[in-house]
């Protein structure tokens, strides 16, 4: 399918304002993170929250409201400033990491390069492999290149672009907002998408931009994306190519332990954008990333099977 010239123009142009944009990002006060029966009642799992990497997300920022959800289900979030160690890593069931940077500020020269040293990287494989769950989160350019090292220890791939599909996109929100439903059969069934019932079952999820990800051998894509889908290397929109057979969420087991990767973070968070306070992410209507959100960590931490 030929993609519209009129529309890339348009997504071209807002890439522009991307940066503005993300600055002006804030999360939601008013969003609901009250969780009426949470999966945890005791023996609370600790999971920690990465803060140690230049991240533009943190749990008392612009993921604040991710952070008091988790929290609300009976997890018990820590946030880390310290060098990702094994033995640091070794009282905790869960390690999230949201948009991790080489540089302190997304536009600062080197941001692109990789957040995490080696001997870091190999800590969290380890820890993994050992049985603990990683949830790497990693938007478009910048934070792809920042997060391909880590992701390279799970033999992720990782695009590093900008990834949009006018065919499958929020109406009126341009080709970079893209939707994943039961209908257009770009939401997969996996326990993820499935919940524990009916109830917790994900039909819609909506996802700003972000990067695109090539699975693993033995890995699942449960946010899938179309034919129609491409990747772009950066805002100008360079060496376009498609983007079929990749996905902005997988999910595996991985020796003993489980990850997460999603290729796009605001999809998880709740936040309120630029100076009409757009909604972005689990507050947007319509949308099951609330639950999206919550039956991830329960993948993770081994709530679903």
């Amino acid at each position: 399918m030929k993609i519209n010239i009129r529309i890339v123009t348009v997504f071209f142009s807002l890439l522009l304002l991307v940066p503005l944009i993300e600055a002006q990002q804030r999360p939601d006060p008013d969003f609901n993170t009250t969780v009426a029966q949470p999966a945890y009642t005791k023996n609370f799992p600790r999971v920690m929250f990465d803060e140690a990497h230049n991240n533009f997300h943190t749990a008392d920022g612009r993921y604040k409201p991710f952070g008091d959800l988790i929290t609300s289900d009976g997890y018990q979030v820590v946030r880390n400033r310290k060098p990702f160690s094994k033995l640091a890593l070794n009282t905790f069931k869960v390690l999230v990491i949201a948009n991790a940077l080489g540089a302190e500020e997304m536009d600062d020269e080197g941001a692109d390069r990789s957040a995490f040293t080696d001997e870091e990287c190999d800590a969290v494989r380890d820890w993994v492999k050992d049985g603990g769950a990683l949830l790497l989160i990693a938007d478009h350019a910048p934070f792809g290149g920042a997060a391909e090292n880590l992701g390279k220890r799970f033999e992720v791939n990782m695009s590093k672009g900008y990834t949009l599909d006018p065919a499958n996109s929020m109406k009126g929100q341009g080709p970079s907002q893209l939707v994943f439903s039961r209908e257009n059969k770009l939401l997969l069934d996996h326990a993820i998408t499935n919940g524990r019932n009916d109830g917790e079952k994900v039909k819609t999820v909506f996802t700003f931009t972000g990067q695109s990800l090539k699975s693993p051998k033995d890995s699942f894509a449960f946010l899938s994306l179309s034919p129609t889908a491409k990747d772009v290397a950066d805002r100008e929109g360079k060496n376009e190519v498609s983007a079929e057979g990749r996905a902005q969420g997988i999910a595996f087991k991985f020796g003993k332990g489980r990850v997460v990767v999603m290729g796009e973070a605001a999809m998880l968070s709740a936040q309120l954008a630029g100076s009409e306070n757009r909604q972005m992410g689990m507050n947007v209507p319509g949308s099951d990333n609330r639950q999206l959100a919550l039956n991830i960590m329960h993948w993770l931490s081994g709530v679903l099977k």
